[in-house]
């Protein structure tokens, strides 16, 4: 029975070495097998005791033995157990990394640009109106075609005055005649030269008449100043209209202005002959090419703004006066600046900030292993940024963040500082055509 007990405990303390040095595979971890050969050896020891020390000797073993698993057992169910809880709950609730695109923050060359708003105007328009009353007798124009320059739009009923112009005429004759008369009675000496004084003033009278009955007959027929484009007509024939009746628009639409308001720190920047973008919300995918004509000699004192007109060409006539437009004036050499995705940027109350992804910390104690997949073991640093001007969907970034570095773009919402994050490459969102207006 020793040998047998020598032989288990040498047969345990060498596979519990084996499987120290990595020699062998047991199912059971080393400590085990050594404490197979110690309790093995223990009871070789034992039998080899006297029998009289052997008795004391197993009960005081077996006292050992039952405080040692006592101990076990308070040590496994306040120290172990709670660890072991604790792992478990933190594994389970541990935060899964969040699903996000990103994209590398880079260099663009962006011309520096000024962004206003203003309006669409004329080249030259007009409402066109009476200067004499009278009820309209014809109408020459459709509502909304071309006319060219001189063209008759509206005639006013001008039989009154037809009338006045033929009795002019009569008394103009008249007047001739008689100034004929006393000048060949004058040359054979039988007339007076006033009378021949006078003859002349009714002769001259009686031409003035006749001009001013023609005057009012013509102010009575309406023309284009200028050739352009009319309106919808705002009276019908038959309706009496009075002195300043607008009787339709008409707008010169090639070339065509745009008037807006810069603030009066923008004076030192700005200058005639700029180059000037603008957009337009009935046509929102057009971009219009023209340049800074004019700047107004004087700063509002209301709204301290000074007003730009820049003037643009519209061959098509698509751009119509009163419309809303976007204007960007050019005012200087493009410039580096580091931009970003317009989704990349978190607006605040506290400040606009973004996500940069970078690798996770190493864990107190342990080296960060090297990950076979570079979207793994990484998190993520919410960094607070100061922007500057946007283009489309491309935003410029003065602080906060270095060229090449990456930043979220696409999954925000449920991140917060240090949160660990995995790489969706498909995961960016489509960008709008038009960026919303704010």
């Amino acid at each position: 029975m020793n040998l047998i007990l020598l032989v288990l405990a040498a047969a345990a303390a060498a596979i519990g070495a084996a499987s120290t040095l990595g020699a062998v595979q047991l199912p059971i971890p080393a400590p085990a097998a050594f404490a197979v050969a110690g309790l093995c050896g223990l009871l070789l020891v034992l039998r080899l005791l006297p029998r009289m020390v052997r008795r004391p000797a197993v009960f005081l073993v077996t006292l050992l033995a039952l405080g040692g698993v006592a101990g076990g057992l308070y040590y496994f169910q306040f120290v172990i157990k709670p660890n072991m809880v604790k792992g478990f709950l933190a594994a389970a609730f541990a935060p899964k990394p969040t699903a996000v695109a990103v994209e590398a923050a880079g260099i663009e060359k962006w011309p520096p640009r000024m962004n206003a708003i203003g309006s669409v105007r004329a080249y030259q328009g007009i409402d066109v109106a009476p200067q004499v009353a009278g009820n309209i007798r014809a109408i020459h124009f459709k509502s909304g075609e071309d006319v060219a320059a001189g063209a008759l739009l509206i005639e006013i009923d001008d039989s009154v005055e037809q009338a006045d112009l033929k009795n002019g005429m009569a008394q103009l004759r008249n007047a001739e005649l008689s100034l004929e008369r006393q000048q060949t009675l004058a040359a054979g000496g039988n007339a007076a030269k006033a009378q021949v004084d006078a003859a002349l003033a009714t002769r001259d009278s009686s031409s003035a008449t006749v001009e001013h009955a023609r005057a009012i007959i013509a102010q009575k027929a309406s023309a284009a100043a200028f050739a352009g484009r009319l309106g919808i007509a705002k009276v019908d024939i038959g309706q009496f209209v009075s002195v300043g009746t607008s009787l339709v628009t008409l707008q010169q639409l090639d070339p065509i202005y745009v008037d807006f308001q810069m603030p009066e720190e923008a004076l030192n920047r700005l200058a005639v002959g700029q180059q000037a973008s603008m957009t337009v919300d009935a046509f929102a995918e057009r971009n219009f090419v023209g340049k800074v004509t004019a700047i107004d000699s004087r700063v509002s004192l209301d709204t301290r703004n000074v007003l730009v007109r820049a003037e643009f060409d519209n061959a098509d006539r698509k751009l119509l006066p009163g419309m809303f437009a976007n204007i960007e004036v050019t005012t200087g050499a493009p410039a580096e600046v580091l931009t970003l995705s317009r989704t990349a940027i978190v607006y605040s109350l506290y400040g606009d900030n973004i996500f940069v992804v970078k690798p996770a910390p190493p864990k107190a104690g342990e080296a960060q292993a090297a990950a076979a997949d570079a979207s793994q073991n990484l998190v993520v640093e919410r960094r607070f940024v100061r922007l500057g001007d946007s283009r489309g969907d491309r935003v410029a970034v003065l602080e906060g963040v270095k060229s090449g570095e990456r930043v979220v773009t696409a999954g925000q919402i449920k991140l917060q500082n240090n949160s660990p994050v995995v790489i969706d490459p498909a995961g960016a969102l489509p960008l709008p055509a038009q960026p919303p207006k704010p």
